[in-house]
């Protein structure tokens, strides 16, 4: 086994209760743009504000109901902090290959009700069962700019 080939880390997602308050720290704090808002996807029932910060993509999660798949992450832990990592990688059917060989089992995505690789705003997109320290482990392989074409009307986090 070669090991699984990840290219970087496509974006870092923080569990939180407020969303807006969260973000408005990171603004004062860090610096992060004013222009930087909150989107509510429907689908997946999340209001998140995604920027970029040293080179990294955050996405900042809040669930829009008390049963969503981060209030619960968030009750279940105590707090909020650190939900997944999202690396990204060349070719994510690989990935998942050399995973499940090291004994790793695919998890269902929350928000699509499917487990394996499959489509999302910006690639295919994989969640693996077992977490590194309580952090998730996400893999996606980043659309070309015509897959990106292809994939437009993909919504929803």
């Amino acid at each position: 086994m070669d090991g699984i080939k990840v290219t970087q880390i496509k974006h870092m997602a923080f569990a939180v209760r407020d969303v807006d308050a969260t973000l408005a720290t990171y603004k004062r704090l860090l610096g992060v743009s004013d222009e930087v808002g909150v989107t509510e996807f429907a689908k997946s029932r999340n209001r998140v504000a995604l920027f970029e910060l040293g080179g990294i993509e955050y996405q900042i999660s809040q669930s829009m109901d008390p049963d969503g798949r981060f209030a619960t992450w968030i009750a279940e832990r105590g707090g909020e902090g650190l939900h997944h990592i999202c690396y990204a990688v060349e070719d994510i059917d690989a990935a998942l290959a050399e995973a499940q060989a090291r004994g790793a089992t695919l998890k269902e995505c929350a928000a699509c009700k499917v487990s394996g690789s499959h489509v999302h705003p910006e690639g295919w997109v994989a969640f693996l069962e077992q977490d590194a320290g309580g952090i998730e482990i996400e893999f996606m392989q980043v659309y070309t700019p015509e897959q990106l074409e292809q994939y437009a009307n993909v919504k929803g986090i």
